[in-house]
């Protein structure tokens, strides 16, 4: 993690273009039948149990069987492979991008994975708190959380099997986490935030800059 960080650069990358480009990638072999075109807005996952799908994007048949693809983010298609419309297409093609606006807490919670140490998950899978780390957290937060390497921090259920899962980086609180415990997490996302006790300033200062600077 950085020591020093130059905050009006920062501010001046995210006031230039405050977008994240979330690519759309085909899940696996079809025919592909086009449902949006480049500048439509579309809608992500709503619904109080995030039940109403996003907008379709386009519908992917294979064997007579098909599925509709429909968008995880809001924004608007900034780039489409139009020549693809009709056409048959391999598994994890590119199929389109989406421009994403970014809030306020997102342009945080984007600085913060690059200033933070990030613990990623080790394997696809489920996975839980350690139960003292999960009582601690429970009792005083997650922020109250000191670890170091070496610490089991993590129990990992893969296959009906819960294996431990051992800290690797420089000690400090935890100071952000990025799933649910239980959850099923993808093999390199970013699961927790560490940061050392004596940086906690620089990574306040960071957050109370944003929240100031940005409308």
């Amino acid at each position: 993690m950085q020591d020093e960080i130059n905050f009006d650069d920062i501010i001046s990358s995210y006031r230039a273009d405050p977008f994240d480009y979330h690519d759309v990638f085909a899940p696996h072999t079809g025919v592909i039948k086009f449902k949006v075109a480049s500048g439509d807005a579309v809608e992500g996952v709503t619904g109080e149990w995030h039940h109403i799908p996003g907008t379709l994007l386009y519908n992917l048949e294979r064997e007579r069987n098909l599925k509709p693809i429909t968008s995880v983010t809001n924004g608007t298609v900034s780039e489409v492979n139009g020549a693809l419309d009709g056409k048959f297409v391999e598994a994890g093609e590119k199929i389109m991008t989406i421009k994403h606006p970014l809030k306020k807490r997102e342009i945080i919670d984007s600085i913060l994975k690059q200033v933070l140490y990030m613990f990623e998950a080790p394997e696809r899978a489920k996975y839980f708190f350690s139960l003292d780390i999960q009582s601690k957290i429970e009792k005083f937060g997650q922020r109250a959380v000191s670890v170091k390497k070496g610490d089991e921090i993590l129990t990992m259920s893969l296959m009906k099997r819960d294996t431990p899962v051992y800290y690797e980086g420089e000690a400090g609180i935890v100071h952000s986490v990025y799933f649910h415990p239980g959850d099923s997490i993808e093999q390199g996302k970013a699961m927790i935030g560490i940061c050392p006790q004596e940086k906690l300033p620089l990574i306040e200062k960071i957050i109370t800059r944003v929240k100031a600077e940005w409308e």
